[in-house]
């Protein structure tokens, strides 16, 4: 087996488990290997440190499989690891009974590359790195033995898969398409899962718990929603008895889709819910300059900044929707408002929104963080910096 020799006093990083071995780290590759094989890690000195994942395109050189330099990596490892992965989900109270849940968060299981997501009796597989895509019948045959589940759709379309060297790679790999449409219950409220052609995996799994908590937030409440794709915080908001829901989305497909999920809860109130076609600035302006007043609003715009360099730019447009939010709610009403972009983090978006409310001239106070948990029970991870951050604010 290849050796991965790193630097002098590069291998600190490995002694605090964190699993990413940076090009700029690597003093040479010992041996021949070829992408998504596994290597030896070995300190400057020669002492074993892990086995990780070898990836020569990436500024990501290696993704650690084991801490453990006297594991094998085989076929019964991912065995191993999915199976605990899937246990710890079932063992973690708030997850049971979910039809909609991360089974595998990458780094997180110890498993880097690797997300799976069930839906009902179908799992979602995203593979986002070399070292999972030399594993992936072995990783199908663990998801299958340790679900039950026969029906696996792969979403290895991440952009991510490009920096691997990687190409796309969609379809069923285990089963068929299902005959009906495929839906989930969340929460109470039902909705359709697009595994093909929907956002993420088919649906934002992240947003579940925030998404129960609109619904308690929404009693009695002027609603507004932007950003709101196939109708997520719109129904909960119907379910927790909001006055009035207006949901904004520029995709005219995603809100098809929201008007046949509403039709699908027959225990909501279709009319308190409005649906509008539309630039989301431009419409925030509009209800602005019309007069518009609203108890509740939820922003959940997609990613504005993919990485670090567009942090500048995307910080602009999180601060404009942000203050046009602030001028649109009564007072005392709550503002939710997500980012999801790698190159903003919490302290960062925390500032951003607390300087849309003076650009709004409102007084405002946050009242929650809301950061959102990836189903699953382990403390810190490692997304590609692809997490969820948000806030729950209120003005004066």
């Amino acid at each position: 087996m290849a050796q991965l020799v790193l630097l002098p006093g590069k291998d600190r990083s490995l002694a605090r488990r964190h699993p990413w071995i940076f090009a700029a780290a690597v003093e040479k590759l010992s041996g021949r290997a070829r992408p998504g094989d596994t290597v030896d890690v070995v300190a400057a000195n020669g002492r074993p440190l892990a086995k990780a994942a070898w990836s020569p395109e990436s500024k990501i050189r290696a993704r650690v499989w084991t801490f453990d330099p006297d594991e094998i990596v085989d076929d019964a490892f991912f065995k191993r690891h999915i199976q605990a992965a899937v246990e710890r989900r079932q063992q973690t109270p708030e997850l049971r009974g979910q039809d909609g849940l991360r089974l595998v968060h990458g780094e997180s299981d110890g498993l880097p590359g690797l997300i799976a997501d069930r839906y009902g009796d179908t799992i979602v597989l995203q593979l986002t790195a070399t070292g999972p895509e030399k594993w992936r019948q072995a990783i199908i045959h663990a998801l299958q033995r340790a679900t039950g589940c026969a029906r696996i759709y792969e979403r290895s379309d991440s952009h991510v898969r490009r920096l691997e060297g990687l190409l796309p790679v969609t379809g069923w790999v285990s089963g068929a398409a299902p005959a009906e449409r495929l839906c989930i219950v969340e929460n109470g409220v039902r909705m359709q899962v697009d595994v093909v052609a929907g956002h993420k995996t088919g649906f934002y799994l992240d947003q579940r718990d925030n998404r129960l908590l609109t619904r308690t937030l929404a009693a009695d409440r002027a609603t507004l929603n932007g950003f709101c794709y196939t109708g997520g915080f719109s129904l909960q908001a119907l379910a927790g008895g909001a006055r009035s829901v207006l949901s904004i989305d520029s995709s005219g497909p995603a809100l098809a889709t929201a008007i046949d999920n509403l039709a699908l809860n027959p225990q909501l109130d279709a009319n308190r819910a409005e649906w509008r076609e539309a630039d989301v600035f431009t419409e925030l302006r509009a209800l602005k300059n019309a007069g518009q007043h609203f108890d509740l609003i939820i922003l959940d715009p997609p990613k504005f900044a993919p990485s670090a360099s567009h942090a500048e730019r995307a910080a602009r447009a999180y601060r404009d929707i942000n203050a046009f939010a602030f001028r649109l709610l009564n007072r005392g009403g709550l503002l939710m408002s997500y980012s999801c972009s790698g190159g903003i983090s919490s302290e960062h978006f925390q500032r951003i929104v607390a300087d849309a409310a003076l650009d709004a001239g409102r007084g405002a106070r946050i009242l929650r963080r809301l950061a959102a948990p990836p189903d699953h029970p382990v403390a810190l991870h490692f997304s590609e910096g692809e997490y969820l951050k948000g806030l729950l604010c209120q003005v004066d």
